[in-house]
């Protein structure tokens, strides 16, 4: 149960915090979501990676559809050499997962070290 509740959360407080602050903020709240909510390290990073890997592609997605994919083209061109939007959505959720994956396994870390100096 703890694992769905830190994907949903993740993802929701990401998307919101997104609207006003930075890209990056996402990493903030990984990490603020698996220190709230303990977990291994291991399972706190596949929280963070699937919440924002989802996230960040479902977006992408859907940004990128009523403009049939005009502008994904020409940046896989430029980032990729390839004229393929499609992996440049998966490459860009991966992005995202990996950032706040970290993040959320640095929160797992730090939630752990504190309960083993208590």
């Amino acid at each position: 149960m703890k694992f769905i509740v830190s994907i949903l959360l993740t993802a929701l407080l990401s998307f919101a915090t997104c609207l006003f602050f930075p890209w990056w903020t996402i990493a903030i709240v990984a990490f603020i979501v698996t220190a709230v909510i303990p977990q291994s390290p291991g399972r706190s990073f596949l929280t963070g990676f699937l919440a924002l890997f989802l996230l960040w592609g479902v977006l992408s997605f859907l940004i990128s559809v009523p403009n049939e994919h005009i502008l994904a083209h020409k940046i896989s061109m430029i980032i990729l050499k390839l004229d393929n939007p499609y992996l440049l959505i998966l490459v860009t959720a991966l992005i995202g997962g990996v950032v706040a994956g970290f993040a959320a396994m640095t929160g797992s870390f730090l939630k752990k070290k504190k309960n083993a100096t208590e």
